[in-house]
């Protein structure tokens, strides 16, 4: 009888136990920040819509900031009881990850190139080694001494000089994405004297080692549009310009080919391309159009020997294909094909080798790589995994058979493999390490799930969790998509998310339509007068892990970002009876006004993704899903909202209005925060640790809503 008892305590102290963990510590009841409503009214079509806090787009308003500062202290306020576990959190991602980490050297015109970390340090440094990498190294740039004392610091991509003595290099310090162009004397250290304001941080060396070609943005509208040349030494007043791109539907931009010939400019709208081309050696001639723009006509051009290879959709092929053209014929009529248009495949890439030619291609949903030999079989990678993510990497030499190329899976970290393409040995250079000695891949299970859309239409989904799970319906579990733009969401590694995992979620990534996962009529089944698909495709893969119990609706949270944060808008209106919690970031929720104002960044060359609302048939359409239009009367989930008051893609004011009018109307006594980054952009925080903050910051949101906290 004792036993018994004694069992039966044991069992009662394991439940209490049990519940005690996964009790919800309530926040205080503090009454959250009221936005002050101030009516406007915006006609369109003979339409009004009436905007009371139109206002708030008016950062140098001290209301405005004061509005977003109260709603930073109200979250601070609301979730003090889980500050120590952020804090874990924070301490438990970053334990992860190798601090004094490094790059693997790749190797370009007779320099190893290495990107390496330090102890303690945010920002990387990176250098070099002549010839050997048993040589010296010599550093390029350390941008932690760049970075010292400044709130925010974005380096963007050197760019060496032909003969190794110059390093043109761009900086951001507000994290609005207008970069500074310098440029670096490597035999000396010297900085020069030459500053560049205002760019987009994108440029290209000629081959006389002294003219820097580089792209302009508009300083409203932050569309890249004009091109200049810089001679090295020269005030850049005086640089003179190359192109200009008058269309507010493109956007232009420099680079130099593989094959060191050729400098380009790649002219693109959404939907269309158009790219010039200029002898390297001869910087003070004219550009020469490769073949005219053409309304719905996509290319893009790699430069080998005496031709190009053209990637294209020209002739209906709308997964693209491969084809061919003399280096001085250029023109379209001149392209032969090389490989056809597969409907089931998706050209993504290619890569040029003097004696082979690499595509990634998409099928299936998943990624692949194709060796093309100039003599001999094509033949593919083998991967042989249920979902995972393989990419060409850094390959800048043009004489080499080895093939650099990255491999990863939701539950394997990121490898670097070298792969010879001739006698098809492979190296694994590196494996991501995850410290801590607690991470075992085979610990964790991954799979793929089908969801059947509303019609009819078969949705992948990537899915990871901890093995032993019990799928009872009763585990949390994040569901993340983007959606947009054609951008396909890899299932690849974070070491993060194990942070998730190993406290029992379930990590789930919804590939809709509006990326290019199954291929291009995904993207164009995602947009313009379809881009409701996207949406209800998120639900309908909610609705299966709902149905298939590996959570339920209690215990479901949805993410998305920027573009995924309409997704995120959107779902909410419509379904917010399916998820408990919703972390949304940066997000583009004020569709109709945004689109319908050209003065903002970005704008107009957003027509090909979402249309044009002064066409009323998009206007329309646009206002039936937009967010912020049709927030009503009706419970909502828990939502926890980001943005950067620099944010030059998404404006602040698109999340700081909708956070006021979802409060304004809900029926609910749920949680809605606005965190505000004052020093950035629509990246967030700059550095490696300070971005980890702001993870923990959303892991936290949901853990809390779960009663988790350790």
């Amino acid at each position: 009888m004792f036993k018994i008892k004694l069992i039966l305590v044991l069992i009662v102290l394991a439940l209490t136990s049990c519940n005690q963990k996964n009790k919800r510590i309530m926040p205080p009841k503090i009454e959250a920040p009221i936005c002050a409503k101030q009516d406007t009214i915006l006609e369109k079509h003979g339409d009004k819509r009436v905007d009371p806090y139109y206002w708030l787009k008016n950062r140098e308003n001290p209301e405005v900031i004061q509005y977003l500062e109260n709603e930073n202290k109200y979250y601070d306020k609301m979730i003090a009881h889980t500050l120590s576990f952020q804090k874990n959190l924070f301490e438990e991602m970053k334990s992860r990850i190798k601090e004094d980490d490094e790059s693997v050297p790749y190797f370009h015109n007779g320099y190893h190139y290495i990107t390496r970390y330090e102890t303690g340090k945010q920002y990387p440094i990176y250098s070099r080694k002549k010839g050997s990498l048993n040589s010296q190294e010599e550093i390029l740039f350390n941008c932690n001494e760049m970075a010292k004392d400044k709130d925010f610091f974005d380096f963007s991509e050197m760019s060496i000089s032909p003969d190794n003595e110059l390093a043109a290099f761009a900086i951001d310090f507000v994290g609005r994405r207008f970069y500074t162009i310098q440029i670096k004397d490597l035999v000396t250290g010297e900085i020069l004297a030459d500053k560049i304001v205002n760019t987009t941080g994108n440029y290209a060396w000629a081959n006389d080692n002294k003219t820097l070609f580089y792209s302009i943005q508009d300083p409203q509208t932050l569309r890249s549009n004009r091109i200049y040349k810089h001679i090295v030494g020269a005030d850049s007043k005086s640089d003179g310009i190359v192109f200009e791109e008058k269309d507010e539907m493109y956007s232009c931009y420099v680079y130099k080919e593989k094959s060191e010939k050729y400098l380009t400019i790649t002219t693109n709208s959404t939907l269309t391309s158009e790219f010039r081309i200029l002898d390297a050696n001869t910087p003070n001639d004219k550009f020469r159009i490769f073949h005219p723009r053409t309304k719905g006509l996509e290319y893009s051009i790699a430069h080998y020997d005496d031709h190009f290879y053209v990637l294209t959709n020209k002739d209906k092929a709308t997964n693209f294909k491969l084809m061919k053209t003399p280096e001085m014929k250029t023109s379209s009529d001149n392209w032969v094909d090389l490989v056809p248009h597969r409907e089931n495949t998706l050209i993504e890439g290619m890569e040029i080798f003097k004696n082979f030619l690499v595509l990634e291609e998409r099928n299936d949903g998943l990624t692949k790589i194709k060796i093309m030999p100039r003599n001999g079989e094509a033949y593919y990678l083998p991967f042989n995994s249920e979902t995972y993510t393989a990419y060409l990497s850094i390959n800048p030499d043009f004489n080499t058979d080895v093939l650099r190329y990255t491999y990863t899976s939701l539950k394997t970290p990121r490898s670097t493999i070298d792969f010879n393409m001739k006698d098809k040995s492979k190296k694994i250079l590196k494996e991501a390490p995850v410290l801590g000695g607690k991470f075992n891949k085979d610990n964790y299970e991954e799979k793929r799930l089908w969801a059947t859309a509303d019609d009819g239409v078969k949705i992948p989904i990537s899915i990871i969790y901890k093995k032993g799970l019990e799928l009872n319906g009763e585990s949390p579990l994040l569901q993340y998509a983007y959606g947009s733009y054609g951008s396909s969401t890899t299932a690849g590694f974070s070491s993060l998310r194990l942070s998730l995992l190993d406290r029992g979620f379930i990590y789930a990534i919804a590939h809709v339509r509006g990326g290019q996962e199954m291929g291009r009529q995904w993207y164009d089944n995602g947009k313009f007068l379809k881009k409701k698909n996207t949406f209800t495709d998120f639900i309908a893969c909610s609705k299966l892990l709902i149905k298939e119990k590996y959570t339920s609706p209690k215990h479901l949270y949805a993410e998305g970002g920027s573009a995924g944060g309409l997704l995120m808008g959107a779902i909410v209106n419509i379904a917010p009876e399916l998820y408990n919690g919703v972390i949304v970031s940066v997000p583009f929720v004020d569709v109709v006004t945004t689109m319908l104002d050209e003065s903002i960044p970005l704008t107009t060359s957003e027509y090909e993704e979402w249309g044009n609302p002064n066409d009323k048939v998009y206007y329309d359409y646009m206002k039936s899903y937009s967010p912020y239009d049709n927030v009503k009367a009706q419970n909502y989930p828990n939502i926890y909202v980001s943005t950067g008051l620099h944010d030059s893609q998404v404006q602040y004011w698109e999340p700081a209005k909708w956070v006021a009018k979802l409060r304004e109307h809900k029926t609910d006594s749920n949680n809605i925060f606005l965190v505000t980054n004052m020093k950035a952009g629509h990246g967030g925080a700059s550095g490696r640790f300070e971005a980890l903050k702001e993870v923990a910051k959303e892991y936290g949101f949901i853990l809390d809503l779960e009663g988790i906290y350790k």
